[in-house]
Formats: structure tokens, C-alpha cells, sequence
């Protein structure tokens, strides 16, 4: 049952989804208390500086979409709908139902974008946990590209576990992750090293070289343990500061904001948007990039990547309510609210923690919390995506039946 309280055949919209059933949470956002006020210069989107500016073209039916910072930060995109998907963690499958309930993705296998002058954007963790994680950011470059083409555009922020694996912390890799690699390096070579027409393509082809890979049963087989060291290198080559996937992680920001929307992975607090939103996010490039000064000061943005209350660390508006008492709560309200002032936006959109209850949104629905666990090396829950209009905003759902409600804290 559809329970919207705007409508859903608006010209903008792409078809309707054959596959999901749409509910929860089609509501307004509060109007600011107060006159919200940047503490960093706002971008100016009449600029023609193309070192800093980008147009994703228009149609007749709307403006076009302007981008301001490189990683991308502030996006302008007048009337469009937005969508946004939390954590894939590596699984490809989960990720095409997710794109295809949003209307994005094309539903007979081609990997078409369906989504017209839609923004879609992705909050990260797409690495760890998967087998799939470079077809998951070569599907996404494919559709960048084609949204692009028509008026639309794709956009990501990084999560902690990008950052983890640029730094070398390969914990939480799938053994699927590592071939995957080994493969890819492989396919680059075949490409002369051409990264583009490697990265782009590679979503057609990973899986025919997946289903073709012949792999011995025994995980201690001898063979098995030389092809994980070899994946081990391959994962090191290709994600190390300056590497080519690394450099690749670079183009997106740690935070993005679109029209009067945050997006980030973990959440942001006042001291983030007072050391600058677009700061942080031009240190992180510049660290993935392996610009900094020397291997022996690899210059980590501590204030984005590190620490409990970094950016994309950050679990201060994600976590159960039973977690605070109420004096706690109206703390992190107040928190969230000086957040948005500063940064001159209504809400915030993020991932990183799962929601067991699937999306859903907080504290005045100021806080939107889009992790639903949907991967199978997490939760392997039911895909859920939010979208935006205007200052609406629901869920869609699929119809799958609800997952057997887990111990969350076993996955983070």
C-alpha cells in the first residue's frame, strides 16, 4: 500500500517500480527554528571555474544539475527527485534490487539507467564483506555516466571501510573480495592499462571470469593459500594511496550536500562543519590520491577517517533509542540541530549502523538512517531505499518477507 501524501506520477518520476510496494514515512520536514547560517563560505553555483564546477545537462523540463568542489560537496539540482541507497558491502545482486526498486536500474539484465533526471546517491561501505565490490563501483560509474546523458547524476560519499582498505586494513575482506581483485588487475593489464575502459567495463565482464575461475574446495589446499597471498598483493596494488581503485575512491566526498540535504556515512557534528565541509573532503582526496609528503607522514585526515566521532565513524544519531535516557536525547537533538544550522541544510541522510526496524528517521525526522543491512555477508535483510522530493521524504520497500531480527552488534 502506497501511503504518500504528494504525488507519485509526477513527470520527473521514472516508472513505476514493478517489484516493490511503497510505504512509511512520507512527511515533511520541520521548517527550521531559526535562519540557518553557514560557518564556511557557501559555494557560489554561477561560477564557470571548470576546475570546480561541472554541468550535468539539462532538459527542457528543468535546470541543470551544478556541482561545486572537487571531490563534489554542494550539488544543485532544482527539482529533482533524489534517492539514496545505504551499505552494499560487496553484494552485487542486492545492490541491482536496490537500484531497480528505485526506478535507476533497468530490470532485464543490461544495466540501463531508467531514472531520467534522478540523483542517486550511494552512502558508502560498498567495500568488505562481498565478492562484488569492484562490479558494485564499475555498475555505478556505468550509470554515472549514462544519468549524466540525461539530466541526471550519480553521486557517492565514502565509508569508514573505503578509508580501512586504502589504509591497508584488510579485516573484513571476503575471500571472494580478493579474487575479484586478482581478476581485475589482470583484466587491467589485458586493457593496457587503460583505467577507464577497464573500470567502466568491468561489470560486464566480472562475472563470466568469476563463474570461469576454478578454485580447489579445500581453503587450506596449497593452491588456495598462494592465490590468497597473490590477492592479498593485488588488493595492496590496486587500494594503496595513489593506487589506481584508490585514486578511483577519490573522485567522491566524505560529505555531500545536495539542494538542502547532507549526505555522509556516519554523521556529522558542529566541530566537522566548522573545520569545513569541503576541507575534509579535499584532505581525504588528497590522502587516497597518495599526494602527501612522505610515506613516513602518510598525513590521515584524523578529523574524517579516525576516531569514534570521525565523519564516517560517527554512530552519535544511528544508534537504538533505548540507548539514552530522554535528558540524552534532547543533548543529540540539540547536537543534530546546530549541525544543520551551521551547514545551512534541513536534514541528514546516513548509513553505516543497520537498522533492523529498516530505514527510518529520527528526531523530528531531522535524521534519516538508510543501513538496512541488506548485503549477505551482514544482515542480508530486504533492500530499502528513501526518496526525496522537495522537502518529502518515504521509503520504498521490497516485498520480500521481513528478516529474522539479528544481533546487529556481531556485523558492525
Amino acid at each position: 500500500m502506497v501511503t504518500d501524501s504528494y504525488s507519485v506520477s509526477s513527470a520527473l518520476s521514472p516508472a513505476k517500480p514493478t517489484m516493490a510496494s511503497l510505504c512509511l514515512n512520507s512527511l515533511p520536514l520541520p521548517p527550521p527554528s531559526q535562519p540557518r547560517k553557514l560557518l564556511e563560505t557557501p559555494p557560489s553555483f554561477s561560477s564557470s571555474s571548470p576546475s570546480s564546477l561541472n554541468s550535468y545537462g539539462k532538459t527542457e523540463a528543468s535546470k541543470p544539475i551544478v556541482v561545486s568542489g572537487n571531490p563534489p560537496t554542494f550539488v544543485s539540482a532544482p527539482g529533482r527527485r533524489i534517492v539514496a541507497v545505504g551499505d552494499l558491502h560487496g553484494d552485487l545482486d542486492q545492490t541491482r534490487c536496490a537500484l531497480e526498486m528505485a526506478g535507476v536500474l533497468s530490470s532485464d539484465g543490461e544495466d540501463l539507467w531508467t531514472g531520467g533526471e534522478t540523483v542517486l546517491v550511494q552512502l558508502g561501505d560498498i567495500l568488505d564483506r562481498g565478492e562484488d565490490e569492484i562490479a558494485i563501483l564499475s555498475l555505478l560509474r556505468s550509470l554515472d555516466i549514462q544519468a549524466k546523458a540525461e539530466g541526471g547524476a550519480v553521486f557517492q560519499v565514502n565509508g569508514n571501510h573505503e578509508s580501512m582498505n586504502v589504509e591497508g586494513d584488510f579485516r573484513f575482506v571476503d575471500a571472494g573480495g580478493f579474487d575479484e581483485c586478482i581478476d581485475f588487475l589482470e583484466y587491467l593489464d589485458d586493457c593496457r592499462d587503460d583505467w577507464e575502459e577497464a573500470f567502466v567495463d568491468w561489470i560486464g565482464v566480472s562475472q563470466k571470469l568469476k563463474e570461469d575461475r576454478k578454485m580447489p574446495q579445500s581453503y587450506w589446499d596449497p593452491w588456495n593459500l598462494v592465490r590468497r597471498q597473490k590477492g592479498v598483493i593485488a588488493r595492496s596494488i590496486l587500494l594503496r594511496p595513489g593506487g589506481p581503485l584508490a585514486c578511483e575512491l577519490a573522485r567522491h566526498a566524505v560529505v555531500l550536500k545536495v539542494n538542502d540535504w547532507l549526505f555522509c556515512h556516519g554523521g556529522l557534528v558542529p566541530h566537522h562543519v566548522a573545520y569545513g565541509i569541503e576541507r575534509m573532503n579535499k584532505e581525504v582526496s588528497h590522502w587516497m590520491r597518495g599526494l602527501s609528503e612522505s610515506e613516513d607522514d602518510p598525513n590521515i585526515p584524523f578529523i574524517a577517517t579516525r576516531g569514534y566521532d570521525s565523519v564516517v565513524w560517527n554512530r552519535l544519531y544511528s544508534r537504538d533509542n533505548s540507548d539514552f535516557d530522554d535528558y540524552q536525547s534532547n543533548q543529540i537533538h540539540s547536537i543534530l540541530e546546530k549541525t544543520l544550522q551551521a551547514a545551512g541544510a534541513k536534514a541528514m541522510v546516513v548509513g553505516h549502523t543497520p537498522q533492523t526496524v529498516g530505514v527510518n528517521c529520527k528526531y523530528n525526522c531531522s535524521i534519516w538512517r538508510i543501513d538496512v543491512g541488506m548485503s549477505s555477508g551482514v544482515l542480508n535483510s530486504r533492500p530499502e531505499v528513501l526518496e526525496i522530493r522537495g522537502d518529502k521524504a518515504r521509503v520504498i520497500r521490497s516485498e520480500r518477507d521481513s528478516f529474522s531480527e539479528l544481533n546487529v552488534v556481531d556485523y558492525i
